[in-house]
């Protein structure tokens, strides 16, 4: 076996492992990462035995409302039937939210935001198709919602219905609600809302009492049920939250599920006591609801999970120092609330404006954070310029070819060398054929001699894998990429491509297998890997000729369910690489062998004994 194909052997190998180990470990609903966080309970952070206040609907505290039974678990009637979503909204008096991106209400009952609709975002690619409801109120079949409050005698509770000055929230008209306990308490809160994604809550308590009162701020997004998720490993959806210096916390919600009991709580979970600074919310593949707290107050973050008759509760939690008011004193207090699409330019905006610690890790950038993100600027960038995240990527591979070019010159200038040297190769093995020592040794020597790399022939298929999975990563956690399209049938360039060869395309009335979406880009992509592999010499051994015929079709089955702007750089990046290698290897003055391999495929064989005369 020539060293050359041995290379090249090796190459797709590799390509062919890392492309079924990323299928396998990314494509698995059976995330090893979340069973590993199941199978080792998560040790507590110092204090998290604590005895002081619980968040509403973590466990019953006096003057507050009791942990829900489970006859009253949000999201049930009280007769045990699901209730529809205008229902459970019908429930209690509301304010309208109209923003140029949210729409939706707040419910004056408990004063939680819990009717969210993402105006500029559909469920399908038909524009006419419904919005997408983000968030949803207690008693609709998938009760999701954000709530803050506060802890201590006389605070209102989830039932609590407050007073609004308005009965419209937009951008440039914020709401007040207040409400009087009647005991010398009164507790106003300042609603507003910008025109993207964040809501800014200003409360205010004035004791008007005799006695000193004694409150803690809490806010949470609490969710009911557990939701259909993505079910990849390559993306993470349930609870997360940069927690202070604790960094980056990650929970899906089977793993929350098998966390310890929290002490004193009827839940399971992960706290964190003390901590200054950072979000906690709960993340959907393209949206999001977190709480932002004071970036300057400590605060204890948690997540939990409670159950109730087999009805799962997941809750992201911030509960504030312990404030003692004074009489005649006022305790001022501002949070914020993102609830929406993770737009990542709007992401790092708020990081920015509000001073939110690592906001941009509420996208799943992933272990390759410092090349995936830096991958989308770039696809953005073009964007901007050309309107169309398609071009984007070509234009992006282009220049990816370029800032490679050096590397892979010299990878196919050794190639290319390796081709020229060939008669020499071959007579050393002729003649060294019974001492396979002295033939590695007299290789090793023409090797040196004519200054070749043996292994630079790999170079050019395995630097396009880090950028293969960046590429994979932006397409798929990137809402921007979500219902972005290219030129003719592909709306979707997160997709994959929606034809297919078996129904001729489309031009069968007949639909086929979801297996058998082999689409126009997938076979497009298998071509121009064809011509790559036919620009090297056909191998005499039948088994590498085998494999190096079967390996366009496999990987065009293979990539045929991947996103089709995946697919589509794979495809340019082939013929890129194939028109490099062609120029490369004249430039060397050695022969490329594309034309003869072709010919040789139509070349009608000669029987054995008519090639032996």
């Amino acid at each position: 076996m020539r060293d050359d194909n041995k290379n090249l052997i090796m190459a797709i190998a590799m390509s062919v492992a890392v492309l079924i180990g990323w299928n396998y470990f990314f494509g698995s609903p059976l995330m090893e990462k979340q069973k590993q966080s199941q199978q080792q309970p998560a040790p507590q952070a110092a204090g998290s035995g604590h005895t002081g206040p619980t968040i509403p609907g973590a466990a019953p505290q006096q003057g507050q409302p009791s942990t829900p039974s489970a006859s009253t678990v949000p999201g049930v009637a009280g007769s045990g039937v699901l209730q529809t979503r205008e229902a459970a909204l019908s429930r209690s008096p509301r304010i309208r939210i109209d923003t140029p991106a949210l729409s939706g209400s707040l419910a004056l009952k408990g004063a939680r935001v819990d009717d969210v609709s993402l105006k500029r975002y559909h469920e399908t690619v038909d524009p006419k198709s419904p919005e997408i409801v983000l968030l949803s109120p207690p008693g609709s079949p998938t009760p999701y919602y954000a709530e803050f409050g506060w802890v201590g005698p006389g605070a209102p509770n989830q039932d609590t219905v407050w007073t609004a000055d308005s009965q419209v929230l937009t951008p440039e008209r914020p709401v007040t609600l207040t409400y009087d306990n009647g005991q010398g308490l009164v507790f106003r809160r300042q609603i507003s809302v910008d025109d993207k994604f964040v809501f800014t809550l200003q409360d205010t308590v004035e004791n008007k009492g005799s006695a000193p009162v004694s409150l803690n701020a809490y806010g949470l997004v609490s969710r009911h049920g557990k939701p259909p998720t993505q079910g990849y490993y390559v993306l993470h959806e349930g609870m997360i939250g940069v927690v202070g210096d604790h960094g980056l916390q990650e929970y899906g919600y089977s793993a929350l599920d098998k966390e310890p009991p929290i002490p004193g709580q009827p839940t399971r979970g992960k706290v964190w006591d003390g901590v200054t600074g950072g979000f906690v919310g709960i993340t959907d593949k393209y949206w999001a609801a977190a709480i932002l707290p004071n970036q300057q107050l400590p605060y204890q973050g948690s997540f939990t999970s409670r159950e109730d008759n087999k009805q799962f509760t997941y809750q992201a939690n911030v509960l504030g120092e312990t404030k003692t008011i004074a009489p005649g004193a006022t305790l001022e207090l501002t949070q914020h609330l993102f609830a929406g699409a993770k737009e990542v330019t709007q992401i790092d905006a708020y990081e920015k404006a509000l001073g939110i610690k690592k906001f941009d890790l509420l996208i799943d950038w992933g272990w390759f954070y410092f090349i995936t993100k830096p991958m989308f600027k770039a696809l953005d960038f073009f964007y901007r310029m050309f309107g169309n995240f398609g071009v984007s990527i070509l234009i992006v591979t282009v220049f990816l070819k370029l800032f490679f070019l050096p590397l892979a010159n010299k990878s196919y200038a050794s190639m290319a060398k390796m081709k020229a040297v060939q008669p020499e190769m071959t007579a050393i093995r002729e003649r060294y054929k019974d001492d396979k020592a002295k033939q590695q040794q007299e290789m090793m020597a023409l090797y040196k001699r004519e200054k070749i790399n043996p292994v630079a022939g790999c170079w050019p298929i395995l630097i396009q894998i880090p950028v293969f999975f960046a590429l994979y990563k932006v397409l798929f956690v990137t809402i921007e990429m979500r219902h972005a399209p290219f030129f003719g049938w592909i709306r979707d360039l997160a997709a994959p491509d929606p034809t297919s060869i078996f129904n001729l395309f489309g031009l069968l009335p007949f639909s086929v297998p979801e297996f058998l979406h082999i689409g126009v880009w997938p076979i497009i992509m298998g071509i121009t890997m064809f011509l790559q592999m036919k620009m090297n010499p056909e191998p005499p051994d039948p088994i590498q000729k085998a494999m190096f015929s079967w390996m366009p079709l496999i990987f065009t089955f293979m990539l045929a369910s991947f996103p089709a702007g995946l697919v589509i750089y794979w495809a340019w990046n082939n013929l890129l690489s194939v028109a490099q290698q062609y120029v490369i290897m004249r430039r060397h003055g050695v022969k490329v062998e594309l034309w003869d391999n072709l010919r040789g495929m139509f070349a009608k064989k000669k029987p054995p004994a008519e090639a032996k005369s």
